[in-house]
C-alpha cells in the first residue's frame, strides 16, 4: 500500500488509455473496428477519433500525476471518476446490447472495482505521507 507501488500502478494502467487512445485516433481504421467490418461512416469515424484523442488526453494526465500522486488528489480522483462512468456506460451497454469481447468485460470490472480502490488505496498514501510530515 505504499506511494511507490500506487504510482508504479497508475503508471501502468495509465498505458492503457495512453496507447489505445492514440490507437483510437486511427478511428475505424483502428484494427478493433476494422476487424469488424463497420460501414464507413465519416460521423461514427470521427467520433471514434474524439474519443480516442479524449482517452488519451486522459492518459496522459494520470502520466503527469504520477510523481505528484500524493499531491494531485483532486486530479487522481476525477480521472477515476470518468474512468468508473465510462465503466458504468459499458454496462448499459450490457444491458442493452449484451456482452462485448471478453477484454472489454475485464475492463469493466477494472472500471467498476477499480475506481473506488484506486481512490482508496490514493487517500491512505496522503494520509500517511501527511502523518510523516508531521513527525
Amino acid at each position: 500500500m505504499s506511494k511507490r507501488a500506487l504510482q508504479i500502478a497508475t503508471a501502468l494502467l495509465g498505458a492503457v488509455p495512453v496507447i489505445t487512445g492514440v490507437v483510437g485516433l486511427m478511428g475505424l481504421s483502428d484494427p478493433l473496428y476494422a476487424a469488424l467490418h463497420l460501414p464507413q461512416d465519416a460521423t461514427l469515424d470521427s467520433n471514434m477519433r474524439f474519443f480516442g484523442g479524449v482517452w488519451l488526453g486522459l492518459g496522459l494526465s494520470v502520466w503527469w500525476l504520477v510523481p505528484r500522486i500524493d499531491q494531485q488528489t483532486a486530479l487522481f480522483r476525477a480521472a477515476w471518476l470518468m474512468i468508473a462512468l465510462g465503466g458504468l456506460g459499458r454496462l448499459l451497454s450490457v444491458a442493452m446490447v449484451g456482452l462485448p469481447l471478453l477484454p472489454f468485460v475485464g475492463f469493466t470490472v477494472l472500471e467498476i472495482v477499480g475506481a473506488p480502490l484506486f481512490i482508496w488505496w490514493q487517500n491512505r498514501v496522503v494520509r500517511q505521507s501527511h502523518m510523516g510530515a508531521s513527525w
